[in-house]
């Protein structure tokens, strides 16, 4: 983990991002993102940074990506030609989906569409009970038949997800055998491999997205690989995955779905990494690029995990309206609230912002590259918040005269309204939908946001935090040094890790020590071996969970073991430790009914680097002013003097006071006027209330 020369990527809808360490020293750039073939904008930012820390790309000894492509292939269905065989009489479980109403009151409920027609979903005789014993045994000559008429339409991947696979995966491998020897051109991925868990709705779709988009990622990931080769580069590249970790280029190509969120996932554990330097047990981690907002709690520097995240959710923020992609992913609130995200007036006369983007291509209207409805960046650049000579050191000129056009346009002439105050007001909504996103993640999750610290890193983060702050009743705000390019940072950051799972249902009162001993085990070294790939000879770590619940209830929680009692597993140890977190969760448990365990989960990871402390820095000075611009004000509702403040000039214990602009080459940290910042011995911009 400890290269010399090390590089990170981050793909994202508007910008891509990467970062350079040469012998701990950052080197970074933002360059457009290229949708067509998205390497090459990888190939052009890796030359720049290149140039600027003065090395070769042959130079690199190691190279860490992450990427939304595999997120945006699910949203905007531009996968393979994708079959699924199931067991007869599940063909529908994927439309029928659950029980589940997200939206009581809605008579018109807007489910997503299947990923796969019925059409696509063909089914084979078999039956395997949910103790994994047969029932119902496979024939292979049916089989044979059915796979001759798969190959006949031409299908690139092929889905396998039978009943109870997870237990017992002979089924699903024969028919892997028989797909593999008839159809030799066609991907094939089988959900016992995907996600060998319960709930055959979930596993049911991840295997299905793991197969629809699996093609598309192998491709562009061997396009990459020949091109960092054709540019003299020899290291290994790694992915980053939505749990927070590193996996090998292979895994990533065999599990694309597991890159579902990888992007994010390296923004959370950027912010948990700057948690752990100023010792805060308590962070909002706020991400704003260019195409969407994502926050994630993490609480004693470490971010909050989950089983399952949900894709292309048709209702902002209503849990059960996307796809269930059950993974192990770092748990996040992802909302359509970028730089690139758009405004219009709705029928109700209300100015309503994103979830659709301008992206890179055009971008918004102040790029000047043919966009002509208001995005965000337009409004921001409006209220003064950019500099139209400076915006991403330079490299892109803006244009307010666009801005004002599509301002007026698209809000300023439906609502009579000036363009300052058009952009006030689609800054205000999509600062109020962040908030809101913010609240009720908060919620969902029982803390209370005034106790917590905002870290906040992406492009347009920094633009917006400090509003956001006010909104919240946040009291202080980090914004870190590469705070622009915090996820490509996160990146050479996370470690190499694989988190293995696996449903097998057991009751507290039909405990069974060896059993459980032995699969543990068993899942301890899938983990290992996937660890082992990246790394051949790092000290491993495994963490250990059990997902347990009372019988009969529908959901289950998180219990950890130690190493020692995952080992030596003891009825009494788990009921304690169950009815500990029960308790911290619902205020108190429930007596006399059993407790069953789900899903057993072991996470192998390499150790994290120790990570040095911060003194906080006391005010010493007043930060030089480099100029000063009109900058709207919403506490006063119209524009005043704010100070201009390089970032790069700023020394340790400097302050500036709000309102100000920090500028620096791939951000702009706003300081409102309730609010002083100082430098922090780090790099850090410590953004605290006024008291």
């Amino acid at each position: 983990m400890q290269s010399s020369i090390r590089l990170g990527v981050d793909i994202g809808g508007t910008f891509t991002d990467v970062v350079l360490e040469k012998a701990g020293e950052p080197f970074s750039t933002k360059v457009l993102t290229t949708y067509a073939a998205p390497e090459n904008a990888i190939i052009d930012g890796m030359h720049q940074v290149c140039a600027k820390a003065g090395v070769s790309p042959s130079d690199i000894d190691q190279i860490i990506h992450g990427t939304t492509l595999a997120t945006n292939a699910l949203i905007e269905r531009r996968g393979a030609k994708t079959a699924l065989i199931t067991t007869r009489g599940f063909r529908d479980v994927i439309e029928m989906r659950t029980e589940s109403r997200f939206e009581q009151y809605d008579l018109n409920l807007n489910l997503p569409e299947p990923l796969l027609p019925r059409q696509r979903r063909y089914t084979v005789t078999e039956r395997i009970d949910a103790r994994g014993e047969v029932l119902i045994a496979m024939d292979r000559k049916e089989v044979e038949t059915l796979v001759d008429e798969i190959a006949q339409a031409g299908y690139e991947s092929v889905a396998i997800g039978l009943i109870h696979s997870y237990l017992n995966d002979a089924h699903e491998r024969l028919v892997a055998e028989v797909v593999a020897e008839k159809m030799p051109d066609a991907m094939i991925s089988i959900s016992a491999e995907v996600s060998p868990q319960m709930r055959e709705y979930e596993r049911f779709n991840t295997v299905v997205a793991n197969a629809y988009i699996k093609p598309l990622m192998k491709s562009y990931l061997g396009r990459l690989e020949g091109r960092l080769s054709d540019e003299g580069v020899r290291c290994n590249t790694f992915l980053m995955h939505s749990g927070g970790g590193i996996i090998s280029l292979e895994s990533a190509a065999e599990f694309p779905v597991r890159l579902v969120e990888s992007g994010p996932a390296g923004g959370a554990v950027f912010a948990a990494h700057i948690a752990a330097r100023y010792g805060l047990n308590k962070v909002l981690s706020f991400d704003m690029g260019g195409t969407t907002a994502k926050i994630c709690l993490i609480k004693n520097q470490t971010p909050k995990t989950s089983r399952v995240f949900e894709v292309a959710r048709t209702y902002r923020f209503k849990k059960g309206s996307g796809m269930p992609i059950s993974i192990p992913v770092i748990d996040m609130v992802e909302i359509g609230a970028g730089g690139g995200s758009l405004a219009h007036v709705d029928a109700l006369r209300q100015i309503r912002v994103g979830p659709e983007s301008a992206g890179s291509e055009p971008g918004p209207a102040c790029y000047g590259r043919g966009g002509d409805r208001p995005a965000v960046t337009d409004a921001d650049l409006v209220l003064g918040k950019l500099d139209p000579e400076n915006f991403a050191g330079g490299s892109i000129p803006l244009h307010t005269d666009n801005s004002q056009n599509a301002l007026m346009s698209e809000l300023g002439e439906t609502l009579d309204m000036d363009a300052a105050t058009s952009a006030f007001g689609l800054a205000e909504v999509v600062d109020e939908n962040m908030a809101n996103a913010a609240r009720v993640h908060a919620v969902e999750n029982g803390e209370d946001l005034s106790e917590y610290t905002m870290i906040a890193f992406g492009g347009a983060a920094p633009l917006h935090a400090g509003r956001l702050c006010e909104k919240l009743g946040v009291d202080r705000l980090l914004v870190p040094p590469g705070a622009g390019v915090g996820s490509a940072i996160g990146f050479l950051r996370a470690p190499f890790s694989f988190e293995a799972n696996r449903s097998v249902y057991m009751k507290l009162s039909d405990f069974d020590a060896v059993r459980i001993q032995a699969l543990l085990s068993e899942l301890q070294s899938e983990a290992t071996g996937f660890v082992r790939n990246c790394d051949a000879t790092a000290d491993i770590l495994s963490e250990f969970k059990v997902y347990m619940r009372y019988t009969g209830q529908g959901w289950e929680i998180p219990i950890v073991l130690t190493q020692a009692q995952a080992m030596a597993p003891d009825a009494a140890t788990f009921e304690r430790l169950f009815e500990e977190d029960y308790a911290k969760l619902f205020g108190r448990t429930v007596q006399g009914l059993d407790i069953e365990i789900t899903v057993w989960s072991v996470n192998a990871t390499t150790p994290q680097d120790v990570v040095a402390p911060v003194a906080l820095a006391e005010v010493r000075s007043t930060a030089a002013v480099a100029g000063h611009r009109q900058m709207f004000d919403p506490a006063k509702s119209g524009f005043t003097e704010a100070a201009v403040v390089l970032r790069g000039g700023m020394a340790e214990g400097a302050e500036v006071s709000g309102p100000a602009a920090i500028t620096e080459d791939e951000t702009t940290i706003i300081v409102p006027s309730s609010r002083r910042a100082i430098r922090q011995p780090d790099g850090c911009i410590d953004v605290i209330a006024k008291g």
